[in-house]
């Protein structure tokens, strides 16, 4: 069986037969490489003979008296085509051999993911994760962006990254939400550790870490077993609104209008993700607000 090495190569070179093309095309990042293959694309030089030129820039160092001009330099230009053309070659290479794997969810998605050591990942709409297949084994270690609920194997260090903080895995279940101005953990099972501006909390089942626009929130003990977007429901209590309403835009792929409403009231209240009228409902009445829709656009409105 060749190796994934010399296939990737034999590729470049368009030098495959049929055999050696379904070996390439069962390769698990097949996709990554044809999507990176055509990006490249876009990235061309003159046309010129490698060969030839390679020689010339040889034969100009061999024998300095064929410089073409007195600052002895024109024979910099070939060589640093070549030099170019290998630096892309490596980042190729480089790139194919180190990949990420992205998954991510649009408005009104969920979807769960199964990590290469069993753990399995629920990833709530609008929301990214990344990790490295590679290199596993030696650290499972994953970038965030949005919000996900981890259910982690046993083993060694887990680590969740987002641009907020770092969640280290001591236990096994829990929920990261990580957004514009909104960062919470919540612990389900085990021991979580939460490291924001260098000073790591631990939070045991039930605790939960929340910071809203830049301050840490004091928030009482969770008693569900799971986060209430799994059931497609999203519960709050005590939260600004304008939580409520960037929460409801993903779910909805809406955008809203507000009209004397002041989003940073807190609610406390829910609203389901299937059925949009009574969503609307739930989060209008109790703050005793009127709503119009515009197409696409939702306008609410304090009379």
């Amino acid at each position: 069986m060749m190796n994934r090495e010399t296939l990737i190569s034999k590729w470049l070179d368009n030098n495959l037969n049929d055999q050696e093309l379904q070996a390439f095309k069962n390769l698990e990042d097949y996709d990554d490489l044809v999507k990176l293959n055509d990006s490249l694309q876009a990235f061309k030089v003159d046309e010129y003979n490698t060969k030839q030129e390679l020689e010339s820039v040889l034969s100009a160092i061999k024998n300095p008296a064929i410089q073409p001009n007195k600052n002895g330099n024109n024979w910099l230009k070939p060589f640093m085509r070549i030099a170019a053309i290998l630096a892309v070659c490596f980042s190729l290479y480089y790139y194919t051999t180190t990949l990420d794997t992205t998954i991510s969810t649009e408005f009104a998605q969920k979807t769960t993911i199964e990590l290469p050591d069993a753990s399995s990942v629920s990833l709530n709409a609008k929301s990214t994760l990344a990790f490295n297949k590679k290199d596993w084994k030696q650290e499972r270690e994953v970038e965030l962006n949005g919000e996900a609920f981890f259910k982690v194997a046993k083993g060694s260090s887990f680590k969740v990254n987002t641009k907020s903080g770092t969640v280290t895995v001591y236990g096994t279940q829990f929920n990261v939400k990580q957004r514009d101005y909104y960062f919470e953990v919540i612990c389900y099972e085990g021991l979580v550790g939460v490291t924001h501006n260098s000073h790591e909390t631990k939070l045991k089942p039930g605790d939960s870490f929340l910071i809203i626009d830049g301050k840490i929130i004091a928030k009482e003990k969770e008693n569900r077993s799971t986060p209430s977007w799994l059931n497609n429901e999203s519960q709050f209590k005590s939260m600004p609104f304008k939580t409520v309403i960037a929460e409801f835009e993903r779910q909805y792929h809406v955008d809203f209008s507000l009209i004397n409403v002041d989003s940073t009231q807190l609610f406390t209240g829910s609203f389901a993700h299937d059925n949009l009228e009574m969503a609307l409902k739930n989060i209008t009445l109790p703050l005793q607000l009127t709503y119009t829709k515009e197409n696409n656009t939702i306008i609410l409105k304090r009379e």
